[in-house]
């Protein structure tokens, strides 16, 4: 009877210790806590040393330590123990022989969850007037404990699963408050450091985030450690990796939007060989939360993106479409392209004829005017040819060994006006991937609505060198040759103008015809442009008659230039023919007039052709002084 008195208050004891342990009111519901104050509360009754909790793993059912008094007991020491021992004995609620591992350990209590074993209570070190126990108060106690510890489950489950919700309605509030990727990618790791502080997280995504240093991210690659990974990635559904060698459990799960996937979130359970259920759904909320989230940011600075694009390209087309000198076009869009896809050099390079198949068109980076350019002109050139398609390249390798500067990345786009090929725009950067595919896609709609511009520079360019140029000669026309000599009157200090005419013309076309007159007339004028600076003018006069006027040049530099060409005609013409020249020439420091200064000219010319011819002869106002050819 007084043990029987005692047993009953033993349980009446271990029933109001666990209404103690549950402190709702002040929220202590650390399910940790929990656990260590309950068997405390069990060992107690029980006049144990030690209390351990085991709860059985659904992988090859095993059983692992969830908790227990002793601080120093080791996790893995029990793993070998299989609950089909204690299955085939199911109607038996305790036990005191020595099972295999459980050797040191006094008492075992089984816990049942509808009709099934789920956990078991070991007591180490009874003191031995109170063994043996009863088979009703061991049948009590584990009862009671079974519930209470269901309870305890059921209770932080649910206290945990709000905690959870609260942080998930917080987060996806703090998603769609911004639109920035970076913010949206921080979100989702500090979330889940919160609410699961154990467990490890990865972000495996998919496009380029290198500017994410500070977050634990890994680019989503497909290779045989991976293979979970990239079938989230792939089929949008949650995968799992179980590992028992290393006792722990992966998820992966897709950050998914409306219109793909973008990433996976690897979260890594440790000492766990099969992830919890309860988690997995949190986890899937929180990654297709954050997945819509950065699909909304993507799509936000997608558009901000081609914002910028079309506007690029719209200030490009007006700015091209303002009648700029050809050069200045060419400059203004190296520079565009340089600013906008930190491009190291820019070349424009247009298709000329047989005898130099491409020109490098002036506005193009310095780089292209040299030697080294050409190895990488012609290997382009001849891809476009072949290919007839633009080119992305980000590890380029030069088809032959040399010191040329080395440029891994590569973008060339073809300049083709109604179907017909004029060239290609060429951009090149030194480092390996440098640009974008987002990039060489913007160069493209950049050139495509650039082209008509160019080609309507360089047409309208051609038509007005053609208005100033002599058909036969190339020479300018006597037009232009007035206007130049008008403007440089006003602005130079000095000038120089050579009138020339070819020696008994008119008999090489009675002798040998018209055309190979003309032809005469070619190769002089042909010797004139040879024999001038860039800024001096050669022009055709008239018939056989010819000019050169040469701004800021001095007299005495002006014959000696007229001496060469007299000498050079004698030398290469062929037919062989000769020439006369009539120089003048006028200053600053006298009054003059375009009229007087041709009068003067013509004068001289007039003396040389009657004086013998094959000379150049200068008349300074009324001095006429004759320059004779060796």
């Amino acid at each position: 009877m007084i043990m029987e008195q005692n047993e009953h208050e033993k349980l009446l004891r271990l029933k109001s210790d666990f209404l103690d342990i549950i402190d709702i009111e002040n929220g202590f519901l650390v399910y940790e806590v929990l656990l260590k104050n309950m068997l405390i509360a069990i060992k107690t009754i029980m006049h144990a040393k030690e209390a351990t909790l085991f709860t059985f793993s659904n992988v090859n059912n095993q059983l692992l330590i969830e908790a227990s008094t002793d601080e120093n007991i080791i996790n893995e020491k029990y793993l070998n123990i299989l609950k089909g021992k204690f299955e085939n004995n199911a109607e038996q609620s305790f036990y005191y022989e020595k099972l295999p591992g459980f050797e040191e350990v006094d008492l075992i209590l089984p816990l049942i969850k509808k009709g099934s074993l789920q956990s078991i209570i070991a007591l180490k070190d009874i003191e031995d007037e109170q063994l043996p126990f009863s088979v009703s108060l061991l049948e009590a106690v584990s009862y009671y404990t079974a519930r209470f510890l269901n309870n305890v489950r059921a209770l932080v489950k649910t206290v945990s699963e709000e905690k959870r919700y609260k942080q998930l309605f917080r987060v996806t509030e703090k998603f769609h408050s911004t639109m920035n990727m970076d913010d949206v990618l921080g979100e989702i790791i500090y979330s889940l450091q919160e609410v699961y502080p154990t467990f490890t997280y990865y972000l495996l995504l998919s496009h380029d985030n290198n500017s994410l240093k500070d977050l634990p991210i890994k680019d989503l690659e497909y290779n045989s450690d991976n293979i979970a990974a990239m079938q989230a990635y792939v089929t949008g559904n949650i995968q799992f990796e179980d590992s028992i060698h290393n006792k722990r459990s992966v998820l992966y799960a897709p950050l998914k939007g409306k219109q793909g996937v973008y990433g996976v979130l690897q979260v890594i359970a440790s000492n766990t060989i099969v992830f919890p259920d309860s988690e997995v759904e949190f986890i899937t909320l929180l990654a297709n939360t954050a997945g819509s989230a950065l699909e909304n940011a993507q799509l936000y600075q997608q558009s901000k993106r081609l914002i910028t694009d079309l506007k690029l390209i719209n200030e490009t087309s007006h700015r091209l479409n303002s009648n700029l000198r050809l050069t200045e076009t060419m400059a203004y869009m190296t520079d565009q392209i340089t600013s906008s896809f930190r491009a190291e050099e820019v070349g424009f390079i247009l298709y000329a004829n047989k005898n130099k198949p491409v020109e490098v068109l002036n506005g193009s980076t310095e780089f292209f005017h040299t030697l080294d350019a050409e190895i990488y002109i012609q290997y382009i050139k001849d891809r476009i040819d072949s290919e007839i398609e633009s080119l992305f390249i980000g590890d380029f390798q030069l088809p032959s060994k040399s010191d040329v500067k080395q440029f891994k990345s590569i973008m060339a786009v073809p300049m083709t006006q109604s179907g017909v090929l004029k060239g290609f725009v060429l951009v090149m950067s030194e480092p390996t991937y440098h640009f974008s595919f987002e990039t060489f896609k913007l160069l493209q709609s950049l050139i495509h609505h650039s082209t008509l511009a160019i080609t309507n520079s360089m047409l309208r360019e051609e038509l007005e060198k053609m208005v100033i140029t002599d058909h036969l000669t190339k020479l300018y026309s006597r037009n232009y040759l007035d206007e130049k000599i008008y403007q440089s009157m006003n602005e130079d200090h000095e000038g120089t103008f050579i009138m020339i005419d070819i020696d008994n013309f008119k008999s090489i076309n009675d002798t040998f015809g018209h055309q190979i007159g003309d032809e005469i007339i070619i190769q002089v004028a042909g010797l004139i442009n040879s024999n001038i600076r860039g800024t001096d003018i050669g022009a055709r006069w008239g018939g056989e008659e010819l000019a050169i006027y040469l701004p800021g040049v001095s007299l005495i530099a002006g014959v000696v230039i007229a001496e060469r060409l007299v000498a050079k005609v004698q030398e290469c013409s062929e037919p062989r023919v000769t020439i006369s020249c009539g120089v003048s020439h006028w200053n600053r420091g006298q009054q003059d007039t375009y009229a007087a200064l041709f009068k003067r000219a013509d004068k001289a010319l007039y003396v040389a052709k009657q004086t013998g011819k094959n000379k150049v002869i200068v008349q300074e106002s009324d001095i006429v002084i004759e320059k004779t050819t060796p």
